[in-house]
């Protein structure tokens, strides 16, 4: 799986602005809404019910909320990059300034999986994790989540 099948440059955003996890997940459900087509509040109560279950915090600074959701036909991610990095209850105890969501829909089932475990590997790489932080530029986000991902493809 390609991050490229999974994520649209126009789902990107850098140097985004919040206080805390809720706010960071409001945006990602507002970049759903506005992409594709989703309600943002039923996006953004998915994920805070995900939250429930388990912090998505996955460490390094990295989160990967995700939510299955009616209205969807396939997989999409979401990436917001965030100015100054928030709490996020992670399994590090280490604040979140990467967030990639993931939004499946409601009977994706192991594709959900797969996609979750892609994306994870390819965060856990620290090169790219600090390239990252290093630009708030949309388009150079991409390039560098879909570089990256390709090169690494199984």
């Amino acid at each position: 799986m390609f991050l490229t099948s999974l994520l649209d440059r126009h789902a990107i955003l850098g140097n985004v602005s919040v206080n805390s996890k809720r706010q960071g997940l409001q945006m990602v459900a507002d970049i759903a809404a506005r992409q594709l087509g989703l309600d943002s509040a039923e996006v953004h109560q998915a994920l805070l019910e995900r939250e429930k279950l388990g912090s998505t915090g996955v460490g390094l600074g990295v989160a990967v909320p995700h939510a299955a959701l009616k209205g969807l036909d396939r997989m999409h991610g979401i990436f917001v990059r965030l100015e100054t990095p928030v709490d996020y209850d992670s399994i590090d105890d280490m604040p979140v300034d990467l967030i990639f969501a993931l939004l499946a829909p409601e009977n994706a089932g192991t594709e959900h999986l797969r996609a979750l475990a892609k994306v994870s590997r390819v965060l856990r790489q620290k090169d790219l994790r600090e390239q990252l932080r290093k630009t708030d530029k949309p388009d150079a986000l991409y390039a560098l989540l879909t570089g990256i991902a390709d090169s690494n493809a199984a």
